[in-house]
């Protein structure tokens, strides 16, 4: 076999969905850029809103960056892969593929978790908030995430990048990791020592954000400000980490037991995580933080102002 870096995979996953390549070539740019600008509409509005340099909104801000890095880990391949004749990729462009798409998963997820902590000081330790949750803090805990997410990436890409390929075939629309282990004719061992490991750093910080919410439902049965402070600001947390982890959960089952299915079908619950959580996220966040909203309608019903944003 050749050395690694000469090898050109070829993406199995269009090929019962070309004749359509022009509808799906449409809505998929369509989803993208709207995508990209919900996210950034809720940057731009948090950036520049003074009121809005607060420990929760700049989490916020952090998951709309991510949520940008990850769909566009996705959707410029697959746009032009649906203008191309044939569906491949390099080598180093599907470690470069993986590489981001994961580092948005352990972000995203990183930073939920984060978030769960931030609204468990803020709801069950009020009085305590401001000296807990420092700007320096939410400084630290955001470099914290990104260097966290990064390692274990980079660890994961270098354990795949040292396997010997044997096949070229990857069966979805986009590369992942475990898709290229499985073309591999070496050992294996170190990436599943890894899956194991990363699996329960993982589930550590799910037992995390249990306890968190734990307590903050405990606390916010006990008053009523307490009650409308956990619907207005948890509540959209709690939906993007269910939605975050149900789009993860269909990835990981389709691609673990898989097949025997509607290609089309196939594709869609492949990239439910790169898709529904960077599109959701800003609008649940957008709709349901009342500072949020009135800013960004305040923006958009004084024309000027919006001008002076972009």
């Amino acid at each position: 076999m050749e050395n690694n870096s000469e090898i050109i995979f070829v993406l199995q996953g269009l090929n019962d969905s070309l004749t359509n390549r022009q509808i799906y070539f449409t809505l998929a740019l369509m989803l993208y850029v709207f995508t990209i600008l919900v996210n950034l509409i809720l940057i731009v509005t948090i950036g520049l809103e003074t009121t809005l340099h607060e420990p929760m909104y700049v989490f916020v801000c952090n998951l709309c960056v991510n949520g940008i890095c990850g769909a566009s880990s996705f959707y410029p391949k697959f746009l032009r892969d649906l203008l191309a004749d044939s569906q491949t990729i390099t080598y180093s462009g599907c470690l470069t593929q993986i590489f981001v798409a994961y580092c948005y998963v352990f972000c995203e997820f990183t930073n939920l978790t984060v978030m769960a902590y931030d609204r468990y000081l803020a709801i069950c330790k009020p009085l305590q908030y401001q000296a807990l949750m420092s700007m320096h803090k939410v400084a630290k805990l955001l470099l914290l995430t990104w260097c966290f997410s990064l390692l274990e990436t980079f660890v994961g890409v270098l354990l795949t990048a040292r396997l010997t390929i044997c096949s070229r075939h990857v069966g979805k629309i986009f590369c992942t990791n475990w898709e290229v282990v499985k073309l591999s004719c070496s050992n294996t061992a170190g990436n599943n020592i890894y899956t194991f490991v990363l699996t329960f750093s993982h589930l550590s910080q799910t037992g995390l954000i249990l306890v968190s919410y734990t307590r903050l439902v405990r606390t916010s049965l006990q008053s009523r400000s307490s009650h409308r402070k956990f619907f207005q600001t948890c509540l959209p947390h709690l939906i993007a980490l269910l939605v975050f982890a149900t789009s993860l959960l269909f990835d990981v089952m389709y691609s673990r037991y898989g097949g025997g299915t509607l290609q089309t079908l196939q594709n869609v619950l492949a990239v439910e995580f790169l898709v529904i959580p960077p599109l959701i996220n800003p609008i649940i966040y957008g709709i349901k933080l009342q500072q949020i909203r009135s800013r960004i309608v305040h923006n958009f019903t004084h024309k000027p102002e919006l001008l002076r944003l972009f």
